[in-house]
């Protein structure tokens, strides 16, 4: 099978396309042809070893220290079941799929257990579309509702609104009956209106911890801030979220489970099938839809990369492959 092979760490001209052999299917697997794959700020960050700050030498130790110890990439997908083992029973050949795998969604086949972090696609949606759903809601989903236990009323303010974790967690905020602000370039601002912004601000002209107003939630997405400069913005009980790990939140964590009051959360969000789930219910509802920038064909990967590294307006997504003709299962 053809799948994109990242030997070494660097700019996405590190990307191969290459011929390797097709994964084995256990009695508890399922085969799926990839149709599509996004390029993530996972994926990009991973190929490039961009781990954030105190994670960079952990980072190259979990993920291989001159190379990915997993070569072939590519963390989200959308496609078709071709065969199933012999023991599975949640799906069937002709299922189409959508979710997470530990890697290896540049390819295209991918086997995985029957009970890993996917499901079958909402209807209507096209492969694209479900390939770009579960990173960015995924995650969003996780920090909202886990994390900070958004409630209806509560106001809460996006900081990187338009990136692709942002552009759900706007919608989901809003489902989730919030007052949101999304804070984003001015260019993006549109796109924050239509996607139910209840109030916008352009970071190049304005800096909300100058305008008095008290939030519920701050989100920090983009890692343009820290608590201690949030912490005149939060209500008494307000909660600074933030996908960056860093020395100071870790200790003010520690610090959340002996006093009261703001609190600062950061977590690693670990996908599991009822995850997904839950996203196909949000699609099926209404409540989130995906806004794909561009999409490329399988071998034009690299450049799908390097479009992604320029922060387009909605996800890149690479068209691995067609759905292949379904195989007999004996």
């Amino acid at each position: 099978m053809k799948a994109a092979y990242t030997p070494i760490y660097g700019t996405p001209n590190v990307i191969e396309l290459r011929e390797i052999g097709a994964p084995m299917v256990g009695p508890k697997d399922v085969l799926i042809a990839v149709h599509a794959s996004p390029v993530t700020a996972g994926d990009r960050r991973l190929r490039a070893a961009d781990f954030p700050a105190i994670t960079a030498i952990p980072g190259r130790l979990m993920m291989g220290v001159r190379g990915p110890r997993n070569p072939v990439q590519g963390t989200i997908f959308a496609g078709r079941v071709i065969e199933v083992g012999t023991e599975v029973q949640r799906y069937k050949v002709g299922d189409d799929v959508f979710g997470n795998a530990p890697h290896g969604a540049y390819a295209e086949l991918l086997a995985l257990p029957e009970d890993a972090a996917f499901t079958t696609m909402p209807a209507g949606l096209s492969y694209a579309e479900a390939a770009a759903i579960p990173y960015g809601a995924g995650t969003a989903l996780h920090f909202l509702t886990t994390l900070a236990d958004v409630r209806p009323g509560e106001r809460v303010l996006l900081l990187g609104a338009s990136g692709g974790v942002g552009r759900y967690a706007l919608q989901i905020a809003k489902h989730l009956g919030a007052e949101v602000t999304a804070v984003c370039s001015g260019r993006n601002i549109p796109l924050m209106r239509e996607l139910g912004a209840d109030h916008v601000i352009d970071y190049r002209g304005e800096d909300f911890t100058q305008s008095g107003q008290k939030y519920d939630v701050i989100f920090d997405i983009a890692d343009a801030t820290t608590f201690g400069r949030c912490r005149g913005s939060l209500t008494p009980e307000g909660r600074y979220l933030t996908l960056f790990a860093s020395l100071g939140v870790l200790l003010r964590m520690a610090l959340n489970k002996l006093v009261g009051g703001q609190r600062a959360l950061f977590a690693i969000a670990m996908p599991k099938r009822e995850d997904v789930e839950a996203l196909r219910e949000l699609v099926d509802a209404g409540a989130i839809s995906p806004v794909i920038a561009q999409s490329f064909p399988f071998d034009q990967i690299i450049e799908a990369h390097a479009h992604a590294e320029r922060r387009p307006q909605g996800d890149v997504i690479v068209d691995v492959a067609e759905p292949p003709r379904l195989r007999a299962v004996a």
